[in-house]
């Protein structure tokens, strides 16, 4: 035999032997990751089914604040602590319920108290009474019971961190669908509403997409280290499959046409080539994005709240000189040693449009848009612009850690390899009534904020709530990318031309080939 034929034999040999190492392996990874694989798809496969055919719906997903009428505030909020003999508190700001007007005061503690605006009495046990008020309000149900109401500081496996608020109340009301309502009563907001349908699938998609089973077994680490690892296990079968079927594929053409592979083990080959690269996007995705969950979530945590006393409020706020016809509300704050009143005012446009046209598009939905003004709490002036200067000390507050004013305590920085902004140049700044898609989505819940983008190393950028002195994001170039990644190649966003329902249809399909084809994998390897 020449030299030339026992080289070509050789090579003969090598290539089989590869390519039963590579049938060997593909089969091992695929066995080893049939149960995730299940798991996963499924409850991927539910997320957009239960968003589209059972997604529940609500009367009022916002409060509609109207006008308050300076008539019914016969006493000032200084006025109203010194009769309740409280001296010293965090801030205040004005509600209405139950046919009566309140001032909703924090104190020192973190408490919120009711008094009446009319006769500076306070209402007993008022957070909770407001919590069940705002729950029946947004369900538009006055005569259900309330089964329970219960304040929750953490998240839990049914009230998520995607909901953003903390602390609230869970209201659980005496219905037919068990509905569970989720309020913050400190800014009168819709955090989340469960009715049952929506309990059991928070608990499956939780339980087998999120694996939030690990977590009772062991903690978050391990959790998060075990689906990185079975998601790379899964994206190296996704990967074999495509050197096998798709690069190699005319060496195992060769032996296919010798024996023709039929029934499911061609149905198995003909339909993974083509959902290895949908594998491929989940699992890269999935496992990028489980790397961002170590740290816990902090945001809640991130408010400013210095202390005042009545006496360095010389102003009443009863007294402010603002157009009382669109007054909506307000509250105070801090900035370079100076108190001033920020109120919230109804825009004038907008004001005369609800007049002229009761059912125009944003007495509907949004409500009417505010106007936000400062007014010195010494000199009872308007002062312009104060509030981007405040949300840029916020900024800088959050970040340093340092104090900005006299009255400031110290805090920790949300983040110790956080830059300074000392230095930082503001690149951009613009106030955001309504999400942005890509840096500031609907996840985010609060609006309006003050963006801020400054020119860092890590090109950060913070949203502030200025309403409620919070930081609701900070968005950093690495969460950009993450984010990027998460959206485009597990939630389909390169389909967003096509429409949600479309886009969504897409990613249904897409799950549901990679789950048979895994099921089709797996009946193969029983049968051989």
């Amino acid at each position: 035999m020449s030299k030339e034929k026992k080289s070509k034999k050789k090579d003969s040999k090598i290539v089989k032997k590869i390519k039963q190492h590579m049938y060997k392996w593909h089969r091992t990874i695929g066995i080893l990751t049939i149960i995730p694989v299940i798991f996963w798809t499924l409850s991927g496969l539910m997320h957009p089914f239960m968003a589209h055919f059972f997604k529940p719906e609500i009367a009022h997903e916002k409060l509609e604040f109207q006008p308050i009428d300076k008539n019914k505030l016969q006493f000032s909020v200084q006025e109203v602590l010194q009769k309740n003999n409280i001296a010293e508190f965090k801030n205040f700001r004005i509600v209405a319920f139950g046919d009566a007007t309140f001032y909703q005061v924090k104190n020192i503690t973190g408490d919120l108290l009711y008094f009446d605006t009319s006769s500076a009495k306070k209402l007993d046990n008022g957070d909770q009474k407001y919590a069940e008020w705002l729950s029946r309000y947004f369900l538009d149900d006055q005569k259900s019971a309330i089964k329970k109401s219960e304040i929750v500081t953490e998240f839990t496996s049914q009230y998520k961190y995607v909901n953003r608020y903390l602390p609230v109340y869970k209201v659980t009301l005496d219905r037919h669908d068990a509905m569970q309502v989720y309020v913050e009563t400190s800014s009168s907001k819709l955090a989340t509403y469960n009715p049952t349908s929506r309990q059991w699938f928070i608990w499956f998609f939780d339980t087998f997409h999120n694996w939030s089973f690990i977590d009772a077994i062991t903690n978050n680490s391990i959790r998060i280290i075990t689906m990185i690892f079975l998601l790379t296990i899964i994206g190296f079968s996704a990967l074999s499959g495509i050197l096998i079927y798709g690069l190699l594929w005319k060496q195992f053409k060769k032996t296919d046409s010798l024996t023709p592979k039929k029934g499911l083990r061609k149905y198995h080959r003909q339909i993974g080539i083509w959902v290895s690269l949908f594998t491929l996007t989940f699992a890269f995705s999935g496992a990028y994005h489980a790397t961002t969950k170590w740290e816990p979530y902090t945001l809640s945590q991130m408010i400013y709240e210095p202390t005042f006393t009545v006496k360095e409020i010389p102003l009443a706020n009863t007294n402010l000189n603002v157009d009382w016809s669109r007054f909506q509300n307000s509250s105070i704050i801090t900035l370079n040693d100076t108190v001033y009143y920020r109120c919230q005012l109804i825009q004038k446009e907008k004001y005369k449009a609800s007049k002229s046209d009761s059912n125009s598009k944003w007495n509907k939905k949004e409500g009417p848009k505010s106007e936000v003004i400062y007014i010195n709490a010494a000199t009872n002036k308007a002062v312009q612009n104060i509030d981007l200067e405040y949300a840029q000390f916020l900024a800088h507050y959050f970040t340093d850690g340092a104090p900005k004013a006299a009255c400031c305590e110290m805090v920790e920085t949300t983040n110790e390899s956080s830059a300074s902004l000392e230095n930082a140049k503001l690149v951009e700044s613009k106030v955001l009534t309504d999400f942005e898609s890509r840096e500031y989505g609907f996840v985010n819940k609060r609006l309006p904020v003050v963006k801020l983008a400054y020119d860092t190393p890590e090109k950060t950028t913070y949203f502030i709530e200025t309403s409620t002195s919070r930081l609701a994001a900070v968005v950093k170039t690495s969460d950009k990318v993450e984010g990027y990644s998460f959206a485009i190649l597990h939630k389909f966003l390169f389909m967003d031309w096509a429409g949600k329902n479309i886009r969504d249809l897409t990613m249904v399909l897409a799950a549901l080939t990679i789950l048979i084809v895994s099921i089709l994998g797996f009946i193969l390897f029983l049968k051989k």
